[in-house]
């Protein structure tokens, strides 16, 4: 989606910037972890197909992709590689074409030494603050049953249980954007700063 393609949200734990041509050899050498293949429920594919992936991801208006960086290593090595900084990504699908107000939304921290820290939290908190000016009113998660780590983190987010499929063993959780979740979402992101994301690493148009 080119909505994010220039910009850079600056949170308290992580950065969220655009996924680039620059990212895709850490995230490809994450996606080949079987571990990380089952949360995920995805298939390994080779270095060309997610460079392939990267820039079909960047041309659908229907998905939304940050890469997430852990804030105090991005902040301690000015001029440093993100890709030295990457620590997972934040996705947003808008997933039914006759209602662009719902949108399904996943996070993945991908490197283990950075789980439990809160930084998956923020990252989906930045997530749905940024598409709200997208007219979004209701957020979907489909988690598989045995992550736990995930289910809490939405459930935490108030997010509610509304579906268990046993065929997918996945579980579908709900939040509706009411007026008291969008105030209580603009507190709970009221530090972040929108920046333009550096014209260096600006993919082609």
């Amino acid at each position: 989606m080119r909505l994010n393609a220039n910009t850079l949200l600056q949170g308290k734990k992580v950065v969220l910037v655009p996924y680039t041509s620059e990212h895709v050899p850490r995230y490809h050498e994450w996606m080949q972890s079987e571990e990380l293949q089952r949360l995920t429920a995805s298939e390994p594919l080779s270095l060309e197909q997610e460079h392939a992936m990267q820039r079909s991801w960047r041309e659908d208006a229907d998905k939304c992709t940050f890469i997430v960086l852990d804030a105090q290593q991005w902040q301690a090595r000015p001029g440093s590689t993100e890709e030295g900084c990457m620590v997972g990504d934040v996705n947003l699908f808008l997933t039914d074409p006759g209602d662009p107000t719902v949108a399904e939304i996943e996070v993945m921290i991908a490197e283990p030494s950075c789980r439990g820290r809160g930084l998956g939290t923020e990252a989906v908190l930045m997530m749905m603050a940024y598409v709200s000016k997208l007219g979004l009113t209701r957020f979907e998660a489909k988690i598989g049953q045995g992550n736990e780590a995930s289910l809490h983190l939405f459930q935490k987010l108030h997010f509610a249980q509304v579906a268990v499929s046993e065929v997918f063993q996945e579980v579908t959780l709900h939040l509706t954007v009411s007026e008291p979740e969008r105030q209580w979402l603009l507190e709970e992101t009221c530090h972040v700063a929108e920046k333009p994301y550096r014209a260096s690493t600006a993919e082609p148009h």
